[in-house]
């Protein structure tokens, strides 16, 4: 086994690595760059060594770099996490070069499964089920077109070289085929450096299933039983489980077999992931193979009681799989989401700034948390936006989806906005819990997991009022000064009244204080007796018309007053004070019709218009590259364009004026 591991990788998944390495006495060694110099990963590691610059492309996509700190530290062999270098052939290449073990399959399988047509080709001669679809050389927009018209609609155009859904998009008609591939190559040259595509049916309401296998250099390859990430939104996953709902024994075995049957075939080894998209009957068919650990391995984990990366660790030093595949059981059920700074309700726009107040889920035994971010810790636009995953495991999926939707309600999370109200709303879901699983689930569902929002309740307002109040008196409970003198009150009983804003609607609570310490609380719908003390910090103990329970309030300064952020109950809520003596409040905060903003920052790589152009309402201006994903920007409003203030390739900050023009 290895003494020292480099490990070529960020955020939690290297705090995930370093997890198993510590507990087998594996020296680790972490890598990063300048936005991540404090970074929970570098702190874990025994080592660290700094790569360069921020963007990835010049630090963690940097091959050489990589190399260079594993010979510098000593390591033996590299652990590449997934993304960036992970299925790089010609990283893993290097390593074998400079005399590193890649902890991962050899060279030559990456090759085989690094270009999704070459993977057809290959699954097609092992008899692997393909899904009807083009996967040749010809990349000239007429012949994509006519295949794509040989194939029928809807088809969906894939980038060859990658995954996580850059290079996508589905075309329902013949018309929209020359916009979406012309997003599709940009984006996938962007991302993978490579701008070839395949086009495939588009299956109306498919599963992606996906199995995962691991092989040794002794000849013995198994599975690991399946998984099922069907719930996804802009063609990620969002939620994974483990064993798939409605798999019956035959159906899992032939899954399970025709994926060994794919890994064999290209002569692999170590921890790889077997992508199926499969109808409602039982019928599946090939999608692609991930040479690599994929994120949701851990609901594998939790339903075998294996440690995969200790597995990879094995197998890279030569050793024989720990187990064989009719020793390998199935427990219980698990399920994995994936809790994201990103916006629902902006189409999941990534959300970026700093954790001014983080509360995960408490492990233990039916939960576990992979996360790399502490409280204090910058959500930085070069990175994925993921903050956690969040796994538990069950008896059975019922318990497990009822457990995991407490638990998103409890999560607490102040300075980026994020889908753990979706994540509830999901694992809650009548349908969803019932079994309906599909890619299509979120959109089908849409209304529902995406409700309005109705007005802040009294109970909601008055937390937030106890809290400012608690501010008056930090030390304790709260205790009118007045009740202690005996100095002269002309209205008897004092009072405060705090004032709050929910969007346009603005409510005042009053609070008039007993002389045994005690609250009461006119809000909008009567009076609540009330009593509050702090339990720890920005938690506090309520006590509220006869009813007891905990909340968190979190006081955070905003660009035009103080916002307070209010968990309880399982849901949160922000309100803003209002200060009747901050004239700042009241000042016109309207966005103009007339200019399009960058909605976070990134890069410019594409732009439709030009001066002098006349605009329609909803036509596509520019696209803004950022968090690895591209974001198309539309007019807001009929009109002509005045001024482009940016050129493509320019980096923009959030709120930059992207695109000027005249309404009308």
């Amino acid at each position: 086994m290895f003494s020292k591991i480099l490990i070529a990788n960020r955020g939690e998944i290297a705090c995930r690595v370093i997890k198993t390495a510590r507990r087998l006495g594996i020296k680790t060694v972490a890598v990063y760059s300048d936005a991540d110099r404090n970074a929970r990963h570098v702190a874990l590691a025994d080592e660290a060594v700094h790569i360069g610059p921020s963007p990835a492309r010049d630090s963690y996509l940097v091959a050489d770099k990589i190399i260079a700190a594993a010979r510098h530290t000593g390591a033996e062999a590299i652990h590449p996490g997934y993304g960036f270098l992970s299925e790089n052939a010609g990283f893993a290449e290097a390593c074998a070069k400079a005399g590193i073990v890649f902890i991962g399959p050899p060279p030559s399988a990456i090759h085989a499964m690094g270009s999704k047509s070459e993977a057809k080709k290959i699954m097609e001669k092992a008899k692997v089920p393909l899904v009807p679809g083009y996967h040749g050389d010809d990349q000239s927009p007429e012949l994509l077109a006519k295949e794509a018209g040989r194939i029928g609609f809807p088809v969906l155009i894939k980038a060859s070289a990658g995954g996580g859904g850059k290079g996508m998009r589905v075309v329902e008609e013949a018309g929209k085929f020359a916009d979406a591939l012309t997003g599709a190559k940009r984006e996938a040259k962007a991302s993978f450096a490579d701008d070839h595509v395949l086009v495939e049916k588009y299956l109306t309401r498919p599963r992606h299933i996906e199995i995962q296998v691991f092989a040794d250099g002794h000849g013995n390859c198994l599975y690991l039983f399946e998984r099922d990430c069907s719930i996804q939104r802009r063609h990620q996953k969002v939620i994974e489980e483990a064993p798939a709902p409605n798999m019956d024994p035959a159906w899992r075995k032939a899954m399970g077999e025709a994926a060994v049957a794919a890994a064999k075939a290209i002569g692999y080894q170590g921890a790889g992931t077997v992508e199926f998209i499969a109808n409602q009957d039982g019928t599946f068919y090939f999608m692609e193979m991930n040479t690599r650990l994929q994120v949701e391995h851990p609901v594998t984990e939790a339903i075998t009681g294996q440690d995969l990366v200790e597995w990879q660790l094995v197998v890279a030093a030569g050793g024989r799989l720990p187990l064989t595949q009719d020793q390998l059981r199935i427990d219980g059920h698990a399920v994995e989401v994936r809790l994201y700074a990103e916006d629902p309700n902006r189409n999941f726009l990534p959300s970026t700034g700093t954790l001014v107040h983080l509360r995960l889920p408490e492990e233990g035994p039916h939960v576990r948390v992979d996360t790399g971010v502490r409280q204090g810790d910058t959500v930085t636009p070069f990175y994925d936006p993921m903050i956690a995953k969040v796994i538990v495991h069950d008896r059975d999926r019922t318990s497990a989806m009822r457990r995991m939707a407490a638990l998103m309600g409890e999560t607490e999370v102040v300075g980026v906005t994020t889908n753990a109200a979706l994540l509830k709303a999901l694992c809650s879901h009548p349908a969803f819990v019932g079994g309906e699983v599909d890619t299509g689930f979120i959109e089908r569902h849409h209304d529902t997991l995406f409700a309005k929002l109705k007005p802040v309740d009294d109970r909601m307002l008055a937390v937030a009022t106890l809290a400012r109040l608690m501010e008056f008196a930090p030390s304790g409970p709260l205790n009118d000064p007045w009740d202690h003198k005996n100095g002269f009150r002309l209205l008897d009983e004092g009072h405060d009244e705090v004032r709050w804003k929910e969007g346009e609607r603005e409510v005042t609570a009053i609070a008039r204080r007993r002389r045994d310490g005690s609250l009461g609380l006119e809000m909008p719908g009567g009076t609540l007796e009330a009593s509050v003390r702090r339990v720890e910090e920005g938690r506090l103990a309520i006590w509220l018309g006869g009813d007891t329970f905990t909340a968190t309030v979190v006081r955070r300064p905003a660009a035009d007053g103080i916002d307070y952020a209010v968990f309880a109950d399982g849901a949160s809520r922000t309100l803003r004070l209002v200060d009747p003596l901050d004239v700042t409040q009241y000042e016109a905060t309207a966005s103009d019709e007339g200019a399009v903003k960058a909605p976070l920052p990134g890069k410019i790589i594409d732009l439709r218009v030009k001066v002098g152009d006349k605009v329609s309402k909803g036509q596509p201006l520019l696209v803004l590259e950022a968090m690895k994903m591209e974001h198309t920007l539309a007019a807001p409003a009929d009109g002509t364009v005045k001024t482009v203030r940016y050129a493509v390739g320019e980096q923009v900050v959030e709120g930059a004026e992207l695109v000027e023009f005249e309404a009308g």
